[in-house]
């Protein structure tokens, strides 16, 4: 009987998967989505719980993810529009790479680190228009992850 109450139990906390159409439909949705930078190094993460929030991986958040016809563009909390989420790949305004989900390019990704407690998200700005989806380049920016996305804080 209490082989069955446990099997049970843990049936129950399995995590679901939605129907949504989003990119990002394939995530439970309590899970994060971790970023990696050019290096390999866990920099950040999406808080697909909450809004989709960006968080640098120590704690602060920073932008979050807006639905596009074929993409997300990302903004900061200040209102400025940082670039593009597609296909796993941050992008910034040239085109470049600038951070990517494991699996989306040919880099090595390093271990996790604990991730720090979330401080708590700011109040959106009001957003900027997108400019122009650029053409993807092939390559990374000079810009660190972490840089582009801070320029996204409050």
């Amino acid at each position: 009987m209490l082989g069955f109450m446990l099997a049970f139990g843990l049936l129950l906390l399995q995590p679901f998967r939605t129907g949504s159409s989003s990119q990002l439909n394939t995530i439970p949705r309590a899970e994060d989505i971790t970023l990696y930078d050019a290096n390999g190094e866990a920099t950040a993460y999406i808080a697909t719980g909450e809004e989709q929030t960006i968080y640098l991986w120590e704690g602060k958040p920073v932008a979050y993810l807006v639905p596009t016809d074929s993409a997300f563009s990302i903004y900061g909390f200040n209102g400025t529009h940082l670039g593009w989420f597609e296909r796993g790949i941050v992008r910034d305004h040239d085109g470049d790479a600038v951070g990517f989900v494991k699996g989306a390019v040919r880099v090595l990704t390093s271990l996790e680190p604990l991730k720090s407690l979330r401080e708590l998200k700011p109040l959106r700005a009001l957003r900027e228009l997108a400019p122009l989806k650029p053409v993807y380049s092939r390559q990374f920016s000079r810009v660190p992850l972490s840089v582009f996305l801070a320029a996204g804080a409050d």
